[in-house]
C-alpha cells in the first residue's frame, strides 16, 4: 500500500497579488476610500485573522469582497495590532506591555495589506497602485512581491 504525503506548500497557491499600503486611515476609513474608488464591495469580516505568539493570540480586522462576476477575491488587512501583556501571573496596573505584533514581519512599516486572489493576466497593478495613491492620507503603495516571502503562511485564511 502506497502512503501519500500532503505538505502545507501544496496549498500555498501564487495566484494573487499582494500590496502594501501606508496610511494613517482607520481601517474603515481605508475600506470605504478604496471602496469609492477602486469600486469594490469590502465590508467587515466578523472573524479576525489569528495568529498564535509566545505572548498570546493577535487578531487582526480585516475587510473582504468577493466578486462574483469576475470570481475575484478581494481582502483588506491591517498589517499591525497590539496585545496588551503582563509580565508576571497576577497582573497590576503597571504591570502591562504592549506588543506589537505584524502580519507581515517584513514589511513592518506597512499599515496594510490588500490581497487580490484569482486575478487573470490582464490585471493592471500600475493602475491599481496609481488609483490608491490618489486616495487622501495614503502615503505610499507598492506590489509585494510574494515568492521569496518568508511568512507567507500568515496569508492563508
Amino acid at each position: 500500500m502506497a502512503i501519500h504525503k500532503i505538505q502545507i506548500n501544496d496549498f500555498i497557491s501564487d495566484d494573487y497579488e499582494l500590496i502594501a499600503i501606508h496610511s494613517s486611515l482607520d481601517d474603515y476609513k481605508l475600506a470605504y476610500a478604496i471602496n469609492k474608488i477602486l469600486d469594490t464591495r469590502l465590508i467587515k469580516n466578523e472573524s479576525n485573522i489569528e495568529i498564535a505568539i509566545p505572548e498570546g493570540k493577535s487578531a487582526f480586522s480585516n475587510y473582504i469582497f468577493d466578486d462574483e462576476k469576475s470570481d475575484v477575491q478581494w481582502s483588506l488587512i491591517e498589517n499591525k495590532t497590539t496585545i496588551v501583556t503582563s509580565k508576571k501571573k497576577v497582573a497590576q496596573l503597571f504591570d502591562q506591555v504592549d506588543i506589537t505584533v505584524f502580519l507581515l514581519p517584513e514589511y513592518k512599516k506597512a499599515d496594510y495589506l490588500l490581497k487580490i486572489e484569482n486575478i487573470d493576466y490582464d490585471f493592471d497593478e500600475e493602475d491599481m497602485i496609481e488609483k490608491l495613491l490618489s486616495i487622501k492620507n495614503v502615503t505610499t503603495a507598492y506590489t509585494i512581491e510574494t515568492t521569496n516571502l518568508k511568512s507567507k503562511n500568515n496569508l492563508i485564511f
